[in-house]
């Protein structure tokens, strides 16, 4: 395979690599949850804290498949995105600001999932580069305002990576490994891990079941 074939497959295959892991580590309470029992799901622009431009839309378009393997109906994002900016809305946070009641007035939906990046991209520090992406999220019931679910997740392409090889060779890799992922956005595929990690029920105190899945009800996990 030529080697510009393997830098665009690269970040595709850490991503399959890289899935795993637990959106929060203490246990939540569910009792708002469990008592609201969304069915939809209106998914904000994520807020954007990290310095690449390129993370509010890349969390946008992937938190929509965890959500509705989850068992829930996700209104289509871009949709979603197009009726903001038609209605003068073209910044995350001017959207995160509109009223529940206005957001359940305009789209009908149950829930509304706010999410912040909080890193995002490829760092590089003397022997070790790598893509993070890191995001928080919490689900807020749109007919009373009530937040129902809280969590984050982090994901890295230096997870089960090697520190063998000498201080040269660490060297080496860093700047490898960095050059490839500067050159192909390897904060996407790395933000698709982050949005499973985080979206996705069924995990240690991730969101629960939606209606749509042969697990809602059976609340075994998260714990």
């Amino acid at each position: 395979m030529k080697f510009s074939a393997l830098i665009r497959c690269f970040p595709l295959l850490m991503g399959f690599l890289l899935l795993g892991g637990c959106a929060t580590t203490a246990n939540y309470d569910y009792s708002a949850f469990k008592e609201s029992r969304p069915t939809s799901i209106l998914v904000l622009p994520p807020l954007n804290s990290s310095p690449d431009v390129n993370a509010t839309y890349s969390l946008l378009a992937q938190a929509t498949l965890p959500l509705a393997e989850s068992g829930y109906y996700v209104f289509p994002v871009t949709l979603v995105d197009e009726t903001f900016k038609q209605n003068g809305m073209n910044t995350p946070a001017d959207i995160h600001q509109i009223p529940f009641s206005k957001l359940r007035e305009i789209f009908g939906a149950d829930a509304a999932l706010y999410i912040n990046v909080k890193q995002y991209g490829t760092s590089y520090a003397v022997v070790m580069s790598e893509t993070r992406v890191t995001a928080e999220a919490s689900l807020v019931d749109l007919r009373n305002g009530k937040t129902l679910w809280k969590g984050s997740a982090t994901a890295s392409s230096a997870e089960g990576q090697s520190s063998s090889g000498g201080l040269v060779g660490l060297l080496v890799k860093a700047l490898i490994v960095q050059i490839i992922e500067s050159v192909s956005d390897k904060g996407h595929p790395i933000a698709g891990v982050t949005s499973f990690r985080l979206l996705s029920a069924g995990q240690p105190n991730g969101i629960l079941y939606g209606p749509r899945s042969p697990m809602y009800l059976k609340e075994g996990v998260p714990r």
